[in-house]
């Protein structure tokens, strides 16, 4: 049970931890020369710090196509191979890269996100895509949907990745030297998924994951919140938020989170700061709430939003001048107020966030049989 669920005080913190930042001229603040990526070690320093500073999840966006920011834009490294590498250099802090069920194979992509959970012992997440452009789409031969179909495509694909996930039971690898087995067959098992346009026949090629189930975030547009272990709510301002979140809720959602834009007084004035970088390129309304002010004020903020979901996800406009802000200033004075816990090294994401180990369900169906 989740601790607004529970009536207690507390939010659980996410950071959106791709490129420079989510202002579209965030690169000139990074010290790289135009078009050059991220690199391995700024990833692996903003996601340390994320860590330290106590953020329960780091969220890595991800498109079919490079990002069209920046003169000369250069691809990115895709976001699984991204949370794969700071698996190994993080203890605590989850891991949420974004795949895009259109244009990835089901199959393919359960055994990522389970690889993922195996990697860093219990701290995957999948944040659901669902790239709708025809330009994304042809990047996999595939032509646009219909809304109502593709809104099926993502359930269909988020059912197939949980019953993959199900097809090995908890307790399938038994390693018996005496008689030569690995697993026992009994325990794994075909799923035979038919959706509206594929077809699966699992098992999956990767043990059940650490988890058991992968938590799931699902973008509340994406019409999904009863598949989701995290809805993420983009509302405009905090009133449209909480009766989208209350929605979530009642359609079976464990757990909201609230999308939170951030740009803040540092050396500058957030507004100076944001009039500069305005002047270097649009920002263009997203539908999330957007702060523009002092590390005091969003912590008010965020207390307010604490009265109606159990998260939010915070988007700096700039990394390297709001992180720093954001983890001196505003996760201290939210822990010192009680509305924040930090991870605890070794915990799973899902212990880390209040939800249950769900049971496998070919295992839970023999025993309700037996």
């Amino acid at each position: 049970m989740s601790d607004h669920a529970a009536g207690r005080p507390g939010l659980h913190l996410a950071l959106e931890v791709d490129g420079d930042g989510t202002h579209p001229a965030a690169w000139r603040h990074s010290g790289r020369p135009p078009g050059a990526i991220l690199t391995p070690r700024a990833l692996r320093d903003v996601v340390a710090a994320a860590q330290e500073a106590g953020f329960a999840l780091a969220t890595f966006d991800d498109s079919p196509l490079p990002p069209a920011t920046g003169p000369g834009a250069a691809g990115r490294v895709e976001a699984g191979t991204r949370a794969a590498y700071v698996s190994q250099l993080t203890d605590r802090i989850g891991l949420a890269p974004t795949l895009h069920v259109t244009t990835t194979e089901p199959f393919h992509l359960a055994t990522q996100l389970a690889s993922l959970d195996h990697a860093s012992r219990g701290r995957a997440a999948w944040l659901v895509g669902a790239a709708a452009g025809a330009d994304d789409l042809a990047t996999v031969g595939g032509e646009a949907l219909p809304a109502t179909a593709q809104l099926r495509e993502t359930a269909d694909v988020v059912d197939t990745a949980r019953a993959l996930w199900d097809s090995w039971e908890d307790d399938a690898v038994i390693k018996d030297v005496a008689t030569g087995r690995f697993l026992d067959a009994d325990r794994v098992h075909h799923i035979d998924f038919e959706g509206a346009s594929f077809t699966v026949k699992g098992p999956l090629i990767t043990p059940r994951p650490p988890q058991g189930q992968i938590v799931v975030l699902v973008p509340d547009a994406l019409d999904a919140d009863a598949r989701a272990d995290v809805v993420l709510v983009g509302r405009p301002d905090a009133a449209a938020l909480a009766a989208r979140a209350a929605e979530a809720r009642a359609a079976g959602a464990p757990l909201v989170f609230a999308e939170v834009e951030v740009v803040l007084d540092a050396d500058t004035p957030a507004t100076d700061r944001l009039a500069t970088l305005n002047d270097a390129a649009d920002w263009p309304e997203s539908g999330r709430l957007r702060h523009v002010g002092s590390a005091e004020a969003l912590v008010q903020l965020l207390r307010e939003l604490a009265e109606s979901v159990d998260g939010v996800r915070l988007h700096p406009a700039v990394l390297a001048v709001d992180l720093p802000v954001l983890t001196e200033q505003v996760l201290p004075a939210l822990a010192a107020a009680g509305l924040h816990r930090a991870p605890r090294p070794g915990n799973t994401l899902r212990e880390t966030l209040g939800l249950p180990r769900p049971a496998n369900r070919f295992a839970a169906a023999a025993a309700a049989s037996s």
